[in-house]
C-alpha cells in the first residue's frame, strides 16, 4: 500500500507543491486533493484580465479536471475539508466523506478581509477572491451602473479597472492619503492617481467608511463625515487574512498564520503547510514568488529528498495597473542617515526614486520606466558600493556600464 496524501485546498500552493513532488516521486503517493470551488486548479492572478474581458476562465486554467486524472490525483472539488482528527489521521469534509492520511498537506489560503461595517452582509457586497465573484462583477455590470471598490492596493486598482472597462461608474475608496501605499512612495501615488483619473476612475481618500445602505440591496456607501454615493455593487479589497480556522481547530499551533519550520512543517510532523496560511519565522506570504519557492521545498521534502531549507529573500513588487507600469523593491521610503536620488520627467510620464544608505542603493521606485528594475534589484542584493556610478545611477544599466 503506498502512503496517502491529503492535500486541502486546490489553489495555486497546494497543486504547485503537488507539482514538484510528482517531478521527484511521481509514484509515492495516494494523492487525494480537497477545494472549496467547484473547479480545477486555476491562476488566481489572472482573474483581473478576467474581469477587464481580455481573458476568459478556460484561458486561466492551470490544472483541468483531466489533469488530475492523467496524474493520479483524486479530486474533489466544491468539497471543503471541515474536520481534520490528528490522533486518528482522518479528515472530514463537508459532504461527510472521510479520507485517511499519512501525510497531510494544509494549502487553505487566505480569506478577504470584509471590514465589519453595518450592511456588510447585504447583497451586492463581494470581494475579489475567486471565480465566482468575478462573475458576480459581471452581471452587475450588465444590470447597474454605480461600482464603489473599498480598498486602494493593486487589488482594488485592478478591480476597478476592470468594473471600468466593463462600463461601470467606478469610485475608488482608500483610508489613507494616498494609493498603494505599501508599493509606492507619495510622488509616485500621486501620478498614478492622475493616470487612472484620466482614464475615469474616481477617488475618495482618506475616507472612514462607515455603513453600506440599502433596503435588501446595496444602494449606497456612506462615510464618517457623513457624505453617502450611490453604489450598486461594493467590491472589498481591504486586505487578507491567513485561513487557519481548521488548522486551529485541529490543536495546530498557530500565530497570525499556521507556524512552520524552514521545511514547511508545522509542529506536527505529518503535518505541512504552504502558501497565505502560513508563518515562517514570522512572515506571512501574498506574493508567488516566495510561495513557488515554498512549494519546492515543501515538494522534495514529501518526497524523501529532504535536504532543501525554505529561505525567505525580498521580492520586488512589479505591477502593470491599467496600462501603467510600476517597480519596487527594498525599502524606498528611507528614514534616518539615508538620502534619495530622484529623477522626475512629467512630459514622458516617468518617475524614479532610489534610496542610498552608506553607498549603496536601500530601495527604490519606479514609475512609467521599469526596465532597470531587476538591474537596481541585483544592486540591492549584491550590496553593491555604487560611489563610482552615482552621477548615473538615475539613467539606468547602460549609462552606467558605459561610463
Amino acid at each position: 500500500m503506498k502512503p496517502a496524501l491529503v492535500v486541502i485546498g486546490n489553489g495555486m500552493a497546494g497543486m504547485r507543491t503537488v507539482e514538484e513532488l510528482q517531478k521527484l516521486a511521481p509514484d509515492m503517493y495516494d494523492i487525494t486533493v480537497f477545494g472549496a470551488e467547484p473547479h480545477g486548479n486555476y491562476n488566481r492572478i489572472l482573474l483581473s484580465p478576467v474581469l477587464a474581458g481580455e481573458k476568459s476562465i478556460d484561458d486561466i486554467m492551470l490544472h483541468t479536471r483531466q489533469w488530475y486524472v492523467d496524474h493520479g490525483v483524486t479530486l474533489h472539488a466544491g468539497d471543503p475539508v471541515v474536520h481534520i482528527d490528528r490522533r486518528k489521521r482522518v479528515v472530514r469534509a463537508a459532504s461527510g466523506l472521510e479520507v485517511r492520511y499519512d501525510r497531510l498537506l494544509l494549502a487553505t489560503g487566505s480569506k478577504p478581509f470584509i471590514i465589519p461595517v453595518p450592511g456588510h452582509d447585504l447583497p451586492g457586497v463581494i470581494a475579489f477572491r475567486d471565480i465566482q465573484d468575478v462573475e458576480t462583477m459581471l452581471e452587475a455590470a450588465r444590470n447597474h451602473r454605480h461600482a464603489v471598490v473599498i480598498g486602494g492596493g493593486l487589488l482594488g486598482l485592478e478591480a476597478a479597472n476592470g468594473l471600468l472597462r466593463q462600463g461601470m461608474e467606478v469610485t475608488v475608496v482608500h483610508v489613507t492619503d494616498a494609493l498603494m501605499n505599501q508599493q509606492l512612495d507619495k510622488p509616485a501615488a500621486q501620478l498614478l492617481q492622475k493616470a487612472l483619473e484620466v482614464k475615469g476612475l474616481r477617488f475618495m481618500l482618506s475616507a472612514q467608511t462607515e455603513a453600506i445602505v440599502g433596503p435588501d440591496r446595496v444602494t449606497g456607501v456612506r462615510f464618517k463625515d457623513g457624505t453617502e454615493i450611490p453604489a450598486d455593487l461594493v467590491v472589498m479589497t481591504a486586505g487578507v487574512r491567513p485561513n487557519i480556522e481548521l488548522a486551529k481547530a485541529s490543536g495546530l499551533h498557530c500565530e497570525r498564520a499556521i507556524v512552520v519550520d524552514d521545511t514547511l512543517q508545522t509542529y506536527d510532523p505529518r503535518v505541512y503547510a504552504v502558501g497565505e496560511c502560513v508563518q515562517h519565522r514570522s512572515a506571512t506570504f501574498g506574493l508567488v514568488a516566495p510561495i513557488w519557492e515554498q512549494a519546492r521545498v515543501c515538494g522534495a521534502h514529501l518526497a524523501g529528498a529532504g535536504h532543501r531549507r525554505y529561505v525567505q529573500q525580498t521580492s520586488p513588487t512589479r505591477l502593470k495597473v491599467t496600462g501603467v507600469d510600476l517597480y519596487s523593491v527594498g525599502d524606498f521610503i528611507g528614514g534616518e542617515g539615508s538620502e534619495d536620488l530622484v529623477l522626475r520627467d512629467a512630459k514622458r510620464g516617468v518617475y524614479k526614486r532610489l534610496v542610498l544608505k552608506d553607498n549603496r542603493i536601500a530601495g527604490a521606485v519606479l514609475y512609467g520606466d521599469v526596465q532597470d528594475g531587476p538591474w537596481y534589484f541585483g544592486l540591492i542584493q549584491k550590496g553593491t558600493d555604487i560611489g563610482p556610478i552615482r552621477h548615473h545611477l538615475l539613467f539606468g544599466e547602460a549609462l552606467c556600464a558605459a561610463a
